[in-house]
């Protein structure tokens, strides 16, 4: 969480490994690689692998949700911060009574992720936790949708900057930069 691209790059990492994982065994069988064969991952190393590639993927799923919007994303933090506390809470859940020791470690892991999305979740100040529920309420986009129902001539374009939907939403960002 503390910079968009590390969990992603792990993940995506784990991903590309995990693809490529008959290829690399294919390529141990040569003759010339014969050496590296003991270093093959094992067919439990491949089970903690998905397990890794579960855990990480919520993570990568919001960073990307947030950052590929372009309207205002403050609003969905609260709803991104209690879908990874659900999704980590199920992890560590189904790994609670387990006493294999990678699953014990994956469960300290994600207890220790937790902790810190939870100080983060928590550092909110009064103000913080306002501008959120604030961004919600007053949510240009969700805010002017029932407009576009009412009559066919108002086409509301976001590019547009006279429209509706964007004088609202930069009189909506000079009050929360204000306050």
């Amino acid at each position: 969480m503390d910079v968009k691209t590390l969990w992603n790059s792990t993940l995506l990492l784990h991903v590309q490994v995990y693809r490529l994982r008959e290829f690399t065994l294919e390529w141990l069988q040569s003759l010339i690689y014969s050496d590296y064969r003991p270093l093959f991952t094992t067919q439990d190393e491949w089970t903690i692998w998905k397990w890794v590639m579960e855990v990480l993927w919520p993570f990568r799923y919001w960073t990307l949700w947030m950052s590929k919007r372009h309207t205002v994303t403050l609003h969905h933090v609260l709803t991104a911060y209690n879908n990874m506390f659900d999704h980590m809470d199920g992890v560590m859940q189904a790994l609670a009574k387990k006493k294999t020791q990678w699953k014990e470690h994956v469960f300290l892991a994600v207890k220790l992720a937790r902790q810190k999305c939870s100080k983060y979740y928590t550092d909110m100040s009064p103000a913080t936790g306002m501008r959120l529920i604030s961004a919600q309420i007053l949510d240009p986009f969700r805010k002017l949708r029932p407009f576009r129902k009412w009559h066919n001539s108002i086409h509301i374009d976001p590019e547009n900057e006279t429209s509706y939907s964007s004088q609202y939403q930069e009189a909506f960002l000079k009050y929360v930069e204000s306050e």
